[in-house]
């Protein structure tokens, strides 16, 4: 008996350690950014493509990338956890055919910004990017929150209200999405940045589009249908068959730019 209640101990003292260090460090298990500064690119199919550089309302100097389009409409690109503006071109291309200016933001930690990345810094950036926006790029504005970046559109589009809203791979709460990955963990009581939408979607007054993969294994279908569902404006479900949680324009093809076009058509910002 003394014996299994030293290995009970031991076990329950080992898993409290795992609980501490995930608390500890748990940002780092939530943003994986190349803090590297992409260059510019310089090919033909990029001419007009600029740097620019922002400030956010905590001091830290963020870099992005403004493209702009034939038509008075930006799509605000809040990219996910990973990565850097660079990874994300081709994505700014296929928008920019539409027509469209494109603005894609780094968050502080990423592509070359400062600091390191929190939910509420990634709130202040954005921020900082909509409020460049009003100033040097007039006209109508549309959140592309991709993955968590899903979860910052729908943070400031209560303050900053966009004329749309485009969530793709999101959930209402990225605690849900924490605790599929992590399902002998405590995410409830451990998350710091939680990203949770759930009380503001009832009040999202734009039209917003919501695309998702049915094969999607980081942030289940089921989270995207569940945030869906709590929405009561104008919106539309747009499921993917066969992609994952970072292939669906690829996967989508010709298809994801029509179902783009057609929702802002539909909404009056295609014209």
């Amino acid at each position: 008996m003394l014996a299994v209640l030293k290995i009970v101990c031991w076990a329950a003292g080992m898993y409290l350690a795992l609980v501490a260090t995930v608390w500890f460090f748990q940002r780092r298990l939530q943003y994986f950014p190349d803090p590297s500064e992409p260059e510019l690119p310089s090919e033909e199919g990029a001419a007009g493509l600029r740097e620019v550089e922002l400030t956010s309302a905590d001091g830290l100097r963020l870099e992005a990338w403004h493209w702009p389009g034939e038509r008075a409409l930006t799509v605000l690109m809040l990219h996910g956890n990973a990565g850097h503006r660079g990874h994300r071109l081709d994505w700014m291309r296929d928008l920019r055919s539409l027509g469209l200016g494109v603005f894609v933001l780094d968050y502080r930690g990423f592509g070359g910004s400062e600091g390191s990345p929190s939910e509420a810094g990634l709130r202040l950036d954005a921020r900082a990017a909509v409020e460049w926006l009003e100033r040097n790029a007039p006209g109508e504005r549309v959140y592309f929150g991709e993955s968590l970046g899903a979860g910052v559109a729908l943070a400031i589009a209560g303050e900053l209200p966009p004329s749309a809203l485009i969530l793709q791979s999101g959930s209402a709460c990225f605690v849900d999405v924490a605790q599929d990955a992590y399902p002998f963990l405590p995410c409830g009581l451990l998350m710091k940045d939680r990203f949770d939408s759930r009380g503001q979607l009832a009040s999202i007054a734009c039209p917003v589009l919501a695309i998702h993969g049915d094969r999607d294994a980081l942030v289940a279908p089921a989270h995207g249908r569940a945030m869906f569902a709590a929405l009561s404006g104008p919106k539309e479900w747009y499921e993917v068959r066969a992609a994952g949680h970072n292939d669906l324009p690829w996967v989508a093809g010709e298809e994801y730019l029509r179902r783009i076009r057609a929702f802002l058509e539909t909404h009056g910002l295609l014209r």
